[in-house]
């Protein structure tokens, strides 16, 4: 059954959608004029990742996550943990790229791993269109005004494209090694054979069209849960949670590199109200933790300010060519730190960083003797 969009409890989520958005811009204003801006978003992008698993049932230490991120693993990373580097860095992937990127057929061909086949559907004569952006197609680009003598030769040029993109896909299969050509393209014991994932990709694409009219916060809560409902990924429910975080980027509900963190807030939203059978309630879920995010977000974002005007005072007095401020800019864009990411970044040795360390006056969050972990108060 499709995901109905004529029921929506409007009336319902008015308010909330409205108090939401306000605290979503907020924290979005606060980030871009603030000079902890640029720390607080890269922080952000370890606490949501880490709160995803938590959505999802799972359990990761971000201790483990930041270390696992820097190379600087202290055992063999699990599962769970991959998982949540996989996250991380695909927020950073969303948002390095334009706002609409994720959403559109590229982005979400790579998104899930797979290659767009662009020449091929250049080759079709058609392009694919997100927004107000065409991607693909034998029309003029921005800008170019089309050449009416040309039009004879762009059916030719379409299908030396084509070819040349197939010859390329060609070359690629035949770089794999032949075991890797022969193997099955989805294991039966991992995954389920009948789970037509491109089917119901489509089918949460066309919620996303039907809803484009809606508010940015509205269209973000509805394809949430259409992506729950639908089920789109098999082994990837997180990345609907990176969708609408997307969907407000591109409404202008969030600007620049901001990516709500939506998993923040639905980790203090409890699960039976999370997946409730009654959509209103799942609704009221979802737009109370994005309320709950950005109100987070902004204590987060203040007790860093503090944090930073603490370290700073107690480098008065050093050289300019000092480099410890770089190391208080590294404390404010991760949760934790350890003496091994200090001394990469002040080219150390980890004694010397550990006293450095000391200096700044960070607390110690790991209670072990070796493999310790700093973090600001």
């Amino acid at each position: 059954m499709s995901y109905d969009l004529t029921k929506l409890p409007i009336q319902s989520l008015l308010r909330p959608i409205s108090e939401a958005a306000v605290a979503l811009t907020r924290l979005d204003e606060r980030i871009a004029r603030s000079p902890v801006g640029e720390g607080f978003l890269e922080r952000s992008h370890f606490l949501d990742a880490h709160a995803s698993l938590w959505v999802d049932g799972e359990l990761v230490h971000l201790e483990d996550l930041v270390l696992h991120d820097a190379l600087r693993d202290i055992r063999a990373p699990t599962h769970e943990l991959t998982i949540a580097r996989d996250i991380l860095k695909t927020r950073r992937r969303i948002a390095a790229h334009p706002a609409g990127w994720a959403l559109s057929s590229p982005g979400l061909a790579s998104l899930r791993g797979r290659a767009w086949p662009a020449a091929s559907s250049v080759g079709d004569g058609e392009g694919v269109s997100h927004g107000n952006v065409q991607v693909g197609g034998t029309g003029a680009g921005v800008g170019e005004a089309e050449d009416p003598d040309a039009d004879g030769l762009s059916d030719a040029f379409a299908a030396i494209d084509a070819v040349l993109a197939r010859t390329e896909a060609a070359i690629e299969e035949a770089k794999k090694p032949a075991r890797a050509r022969s193997a099955p393209e989805k294991d039966p014991f991992v995954y389920d054979l009948d789970w037509d994932e491109d089917e119901r990709l489509a089918e949460w694409q066309a919620v996303l069209a039907r809803a484009q009219d809606l508010p940015p916060v509205l269209q973000a809560i509805v394809a949430l849960d259409a992506w729950n409902e639908i089920a789109v990924l098999q082994h990837a429910p997180w990345l609907g949670r990176l969708l609408a975080a997307s969907i407000l980027r591109e409404g202008g509900v969030t600007t620049g590199t901001h990516l709500a963190a939506i998993n923040l807030g639905l980790k203090a939203i409890p699960v039976d109200r999370r997946r409730h059978r009654d959509r209103e309630t799942r609704l009221l879920a979802i737009v109370r933790a994005l309320t709950v995010a950005a109100e987070t977000g902004l204590k987060e974002h203040d007790r860093l300010v503090l944090a930073r005007q603490m370290m700073m005072r107690k480098l008065e007095g050093r050289r300019t060519s000092s480099r410890l401020p770089e190391v208080v800019e590294l404390v404010i864009s991760r949760p934790l730190i350890s003496a091994g990411m200090v001394a990469k970044t002040l080219e150390v040795t980890p004694q010397g960083a550990r006293r450095i360390v000391q200096e700044l006056g960070l607390r110690e969050m790991t209670g072990r003797g070796r493999f310790r972990a700093w973090s600001i108060l």
